[in-house]
């Protein structure tokens, strides 16, 4: 039986144990805690897991059923991170949960180079007291990023218990995320030259399925490189939601993640011959046709100052009630001007 607010846990060994400590720990561990296996072993190594008082820290220790050990949590460990009063875009909140509609050119986590005024600074403010402990350190937790220049939706956990109920959703694939894009040309599957595109095929609807494997660029660590030996897997949809120009030039396009890896959505795009509009790192130097979009649509394309990709809806179901969620964010006003001008309509960007 856990009490979470003495940060105090005791575990009995049930039936049929594993023939290790740290497997039978990890296995009988009330859920509510959410002791990952690797967090157990941590606290084993620290001497935090006692049997009848005595410390037990050999994790291939022999285990029996019926038998009783008491875990020491301890306060959750306050973090180097400067928490900073950086004004959130906070969609939904409860006690384990936060969902921020992110603006572009916020980075998410520190980093060499972004030591503050991160998502994290903010939401260390924003939370306080609130943060019951991730992994034993008073700090959200990040279980998906969106890169600095994309804007829109992300959860983080608030508390241990939320932040694995979370991750087994992320590695499961039954987080819902989907995207919108604009991107030069249009990815059709009437377009015989995608047909040829390596890990390319098309499903019922003209979704354009992207599958591959993703790691880092040889000779640029700061980009991420299509493999089909090694790397991680990488699957991304694509579906054409709007064309524009005549011929058409660019396209609004909705993606979703059956992955998430870093820049997938970026450089899947770049490898189908389709970059995203504004994008510096693997949109190349391809300029929108002025002769297609209009002069004025064309020129806002060219100079728009990111990758256009917003996270617009993301769903999931919460790790501790079980209750579906499910959000949805409108587009920002760069982005949506941009769009507007596409379209040949007044706009501003």
């Amino acid at each position: 039986m856990s009490d979470i607010e003495s940060r105090t846990l005791q575990v009995v060994i049930g039936p049929n144990p594993p023939d290790r400590l740290d497997k039978a720990l990890a296995r009988d561990v009330p859920e509510e805690a959410s002791l990952s296996r690797s967090r157990l072993a941590k606290l084993l190594a620290e001497g935090a897991i006692t049997q009848g008082g005595a410390v037990v820290d050999n994790p291939k220790a022999k285990v029996a059923e019926g038998e009783v050990f008491d875990i020491a949590l301890g306060a959750p460990e306050p973090v180097e991170t400067v928490a900073q009063p950086i004004a959130l875009n906070i969609v939904w909140e409860d006690a384990d949960l936060i969902v921020i509609d992110k603006p572009a050119g916020m980075v998410v986590h520190p980093a060499p180079g972004s030591a503050d005024g991160t998502l994290v600074n903010a939401l260390l403010h924003h939370c306080g007291d609130t943060l019951s402990g991730v992994g034993g350190e008073r700090r959200p937790g990040i279980v998906h990023r969106i890169d600095k220049d994309t804007s829109g939706l992300l959860v983080v956990a608030k508390s241990d218990r939320a932040h694995h109920g979370l991750a087994k959703q992320f590695e499961k694939h039954t987080v819902t995320r989907r995207y919108l894009a604009l991107a030069h040309g249009v990815p059709d599957a009437a377009d015989p030259r995608l047909h040829g595109v390596k890990g390319t095929n098309f499903e019922p609807g003209g979704v354009l399925k992207i599958t591959t494997q993703l790691a880092r660029h040889k000779t640029d660590r700061q980009r991420q490189a299509v493999l089909f030996h090694g790397g991680r897997h990488a699957v991304t949809r694509v579906r054409v939601v709007e064309r524009f120009g005549e011929p058409p030039a660019a396209a609004l396009v909705e993606c979703w993640l059956e992955t998430g890896r870093t820049h997938q959505i970026r450089v899947h795009m770049a490898h189908v011959g389709h970059g995203l509009i504004g994008d510096p790192v693997y949109g190349g130097r391809r300029k929108p046709a002025a002769k297609a979009l209009g002069v004025e649509a064309a020129e806002a394309a060219s100079s728009f100052p990111r990758q256009a990709l917003h996270a617009a809806t993301l769903g999931f179901d919460h790790p501790v009630t079980g209750e579906r969620h499910d959000f949805e964010s409108p587009l920002p006003e760069d982005f949506q001007s941009l769009l507007d001008l596409l379209r040949g309509e007044p706009g501003r960007v």
